[in-house]
């Protein structure tokens, strides 16, 4: 029988190896996967320490389930790099939304590109709270202006995992696209990443 064959609990069976007494290394799976009434998810959204609030994960195996997370989330970013499309919103959330939809604050990435569109620089602006990104219009343009961008796109995720846009949302992007076409900096897009979700202001007509 191959991993492909293997439950998610004997999956991290075997990167567990080991359980606690009078539980296995199948049952402590079990138990994480069930932790917050979740699911195989649980690896990316639980954070370290939330992990070790887990009866039998000690410090190295919540280091273990983590680095499994994350490597999964660099190769799934890993293989859709090679295609992404700077044009298209639906590219772009495809390629961005496996880092940022289990974020647990406002995280703001500002794409800076060039007149082919292609991708000069990629910062990360601002890690807000749970239900705001914090971040300066005069610091993004000034990002942009060294780096030469002839237009940006905005990033931002919604840890509730609804991606409609607040009110907050639609007038900072407004100002944004206002503060663009002054300096000569075309905002292309801000999209929001909610979970498996997004919203592109571009696509309903707001910049």
């Amino acid at each position: 029988m191959g991993p492909a064959a293997m439950t998610d609990a004997e999956l991290l069976a075997i990167i567990l190896r080991t359980g606690i007494k009078g539980v296995s290394a199948l049952e402590l799976s079990h138990e994480v996967l069930r932790f917050n009434n979740g699911n195989i998810l649980n690896l990316m959204r639980l954070s370290y320490d939330e992990l070790l609030k887990i009866e039998g994960i000690g410090k190295i195996k919540a280091m273990q389930l983590k680095a499994v997370a994350e490597l999964s989330s660099r190769i799934y970013v890993t293989e859709r790099k090679r295609n992404v499309r700077f044009d298209s919103p639906l590219s772009i959330a495809d390629y961005y939304k496996e880092s940022m939809r289990h974020l647990k604050r406002e995280n703001m990435m500002l794409l800076m590109l060039n007149s082919k569109l292609e991708l000069i620089s990629e910062e990360r602006i601002s890690v807000g709270t749970e239900n705001e990104a914090v971040y300066s219009v005069r610091e993004i343009f000034n990002l942009a202006l060294r780096k030469e961008a002839v237009s940006i796109i905005l990033i931002h995720n919604h840890p509730s995992g609804d991606a409609t846009p607040s009110n907050a949302d639609k007038v900072t992007t407004r100002k944004l696209a206002e503060a663009g076409r002054i300096v000569g900096i075309k905002v292309i897009d801000h999209i929001i990443i909610g979970d498996n979700s997004f919203y592109s202001m571009s696509e309903h007509n707001m910049i």
